[in-house]
């Protein structure tokens, strides 16, 4: 078969993505999206457009949740694996981070000194590869 040049540049494909990708792109968690939005798919002139403009929907499940496991721990100042380990499996809101904070339970503490250590060695061998290449 023989492609022109012309006929591929008129066919130009518009890149597009599951909504999973694109919600995990938005912080936000999928199941709490509206329906159109989880079954159809996200061009990324689309997805350009909801970081630039996010509608109502997207403010508020900012704002308040459900957040996907990596929000949640970015919140709480701790690990995907820290969250496992101390049995947080499901979504959580705002407000349920904020509870979790003000109550400060052991295995949070734990897991934010371990962050903290992993944050500070990270650094101490990044320091020390550029004084390396210096």
């Amino acid at each position: 078969m023989l492609v022109t040049l012309e006929s591929m540049t008129s066919h130009q494909n518009t890149q597009t993505m599951k909504p999973a990708t694109a919600a995990k792109k938005l912080g936000v968690y999928l199941e709490a999206t509206p329906a159109d939005f989880r079954e159809g798919v996200v061009s990324r002139a689309e997805l350009n457009e909801l970081q630039a403009n996010p509608p109502q929907w997207l403010q508020e499940l900012r704002r308040n949740g459900p957040h996907p496991r990596p929000v949640v721990a970015a919140k709480l100042g701790v690990s995907i694996a820290g969250l496992a380990r101390a049995g947080v499996t499901e979504p959580l809101t705002t407000e349920q981070i904020e509870a979790l904070k003000q109550e400060g339970p052991e295995w949070l503490e734990r897991e934010r000194t371990t962050q903290a250590e992993v944050r500070k060695e990270a650094e101490r061998i990044k320091k020390k590869n550029a004084e390396r290449q210096a």
